[in-house]
């Protein structure tokens, strides 16, 4: 069985988006910065690497509604695009939410689960077989399944941008803390790309 990947990109502050994020503000309002490491021309070997490394072994993704909602609307992924995995091949996608939409842009694309974040992981896992499972966004299910304690690898790539508001990643929790072990830390002009470890707490 592979591992659960938490893969996400912050703001300095924590912010996923910056605010008023939207169909047509993807990335809220000043945000688009976030993404200069994938997108820009002038990216380094090391943000094209990270880029790979996040979908090289990814045999299903989870996504949230509002991202599917973005990656599904006018201004997101193209037909011929393998679902932003960089592989030839587009994993299963499945979108955690409690109301499946009535139309879908990219039909065949999507696995709608309306029972919660575990049936959700649990799909994903049979759908994986031996390879790992991403959760990709937004930062609401990221952070859901990080505080239930079912993701065993976080990896954050922190632009180089302080937004002051938008969509955070973490909120305020009653949960123990979580522990984890740094693996990697590679630092671009647009990006420094962190992976850790999440520790297991002996019961």
């Amino acid at each position: 069985m592979g591992r659960v990947l938490l893969d996400i990109t912050t703001s300095l502050d924590g912010f996923v988006t910056g605010p008023g994020a939207d169909l047509a503000h993807g990335l809220g309002i000043g945000g688009e910065p976030l993404h200069d490491w994938i997108v820009a021309d002038d990216r380094t070997g090391a943000d094209k690497e990270a880029l790979e490394r996040t979908h090289r072994g990814v045999g299903a993704v989870l996504m949230g509604r509002r991202t599917f909602d973005l990656v599904d609307g006018p201004h997101g992924w193209t037909g011929d695009d393998p679902g932003g995995t960089g592989d030839d091949e587009r994993p299963p996608i499945l979108v955690v939410t409690s109301h499946p939409p009535a139309k879908v842009r990219l039909d065949g694309w999507f696995e709608f689960v309306t029972d919660g974040i575990h049936r959700a992981l649990e799909l994903a896992r049979k759908a994986a077989g031996d390879r790992d499972v991403m959760i990709m966004g937004g930062g609401n299910l990221c952070r859901q399944y990080l505080y239930a304690g079912l993701v065993d690898e976080v990896r954050i790539h922190v632009a180089p941008i302080v937004l002051g508001d938008g969509t955070p990643l973490f909120e305020r929790t009653t949960i123990a803390p979580l522990r984890l072990v740094q693996r990697e830390a590679v630092a671009t002009p647009a990006a420094v790309h962190l992976t850790y470890d999440v520790v297991r707490e002996e019961l």
